[in-house]
């Protein structure tokens, strides 16, 4: 009887026997590891500080104030937490001082922590002045506070600050809001991984970015 590939039979010429027609042949560890790494890419992209305090900021004025007054308010804090510090980073890379937004240099960190601390700074004064709700003022000074920390840690430690950040947001949402945005910490797991999946931190590095950044909260707890 003539072997068939079903029968497990060498193929002419070959050392292998012919895959079975059910069977899939797996994939090679370099794709795995490359889907897995543009996984983490778009993971951390489009979670990056700049998008989530946009995304979050509004819905904390929003609550802060209980009707839509609260919202520009809040925009005003994703402005300056967020996008101002985000608009410095890119134009630092446009100069070649570092090659994108994740700066794996710790000692180049400094500047930037500074410039989040004078837009913050900033921003916290015209909400003073423009009289805005208490809430969206007390996240402000959490978010200054919390760079402060991470600041600190930064002189000795690379610390996460997208972890921080993806960790603060649902934090302070789920006191002034909801308890159901402490949900949203699927997303800040998701953050974690990313940057440990591209080398940027360790899992202890994203931890503790993390948890400084929950300790938001306590600005509202204390309050």
């Amino acid at each position: 009887m003539t072997a068939t590939p079903s029968d497990g039979a060498m193929l002419p010429g070959t050392h292998e026997p012919p895959h079975r027609p059910d069977e899939q042949p797996s994939r090679p560890e370099g794709d795995e590891r490359a889907d897995r790494t543009s996984a983490a890419r778009t993971v951390t992209d489009v979670l990056q500080p700049r998008n989530v305090l946009l995304a979050g900021m509004p819905g904390i004025g929003l609550a802060a104030a209980g009707n839509w007054s609260g919202i520009p308010w809040g925009l005003l804090g994703a402005l300056c937490a967020g996008i101002i510090p985000a608009a410095y980073i890119e134009w630092e890379r446009r100069r070649g001082t570092w090659g994108d937004r994740n700066i794996v240099d710790r000692t180049k960190r400094p500047p930037i922590f500074l410039v989040i601390l004078a837009s913050i700074g900033l921003g916290s004064i015209i909400m003073i002045l423009g009289h805005a709700p208490t809430g969206i003022l007390l996240a402000m000074l959490a978010l200054w506070a919390m760079t402060v920390v991470l600041l600190a840690v930064n002189h000795v430690w690379k610390i996460s600050v997208d972890s921080a950040v993806a960790s603060a947001i649902p934090a302070m949402l789920a006191v002034v809001h909801s308890p159901w945005w402490l949900l949203a910490y699927g997303l800040t797991l998701a953050v974690c991984w990313s940057r440990v999946a591209l080398t940027y931190h360790s899992v202890a590095q994203t931890a503790a970015g993390a948890g400084v950044g929950a300790t938001t909260a306590a600005a509202f707890l204390l309050a």
